[in-house]
């Protein structure tokens, strides 16, 4: 049995009611994969900002990195892989659109995920004093919903719907 498949088992096994009769599977699916991937995102997070980064600027030589920035640079792909992963395999696997297809148009909706992450970022931490840590898991549940939105508007969308 496939990774995918355990998990998507694991998913649907809490997939009882009251929540069954309220909320659709594949949005149930997408809800608990963007938890956990939103759960690993804020853990690599707090790990990379203060064991790595260790909360100092980062200076590149043309600019200088700030250290919620810089953890959020990194942290990036990671969490671009894995929901992908989880979006594609577990949430939206019925979907027929082509691999590469979906792969853009996922880079495209996380291009703007990522704009949305720095702007949000940047006024929380900069401007309103925000923690970093803090301030990243608004950020990213303010980025989830667009996320969602765009993931059943575009990304995932079934062709001829």
């Amino acid at each position: 049995m496939s990774l995918a498949r355990i998990i998507t088992k694991a998913v649907d096994a809490l997939y009882i009611k009251p929540v069954s009769a309220i909320v659709p599977q594949q949005l149930w699916r997408y809800g608990v994969c963007g938890v956990a991937n939103m759960v690993l995102d804020s853990v690599w997070y707090f790990l990379i900002y203060h064991f790595i980064i260790c909360k100092h600027f980062i200076d590149l030589g043309f600019v200088v990195v700030s250290p919620h920035i810089a953890s959020l640079i990194i942290v990036f792909p990671i969490t671009f892989f894995i929901g992908f992963w989880l979006n594609r395999n577990v949430a939206f696997h019925s979907t027929s659109s082509r691999r590469e297809e979906q792969l853009w148009r996922y880079a495209l909706s996380v291009a703007g995920a990522i704009i949305i992450n720095y702007v949000s970022m940047k006024l929380l931490v900069e401007v309103c004093g925000v923690w970093p840590t803090p301030a990243k898991t608004l950020t990213t549940v303010i980025s989830s919903i667009y996320s969602f939105l765009a993931a059943k508007f575009y990304t995932f969308r079934r062709e001829g719907v």
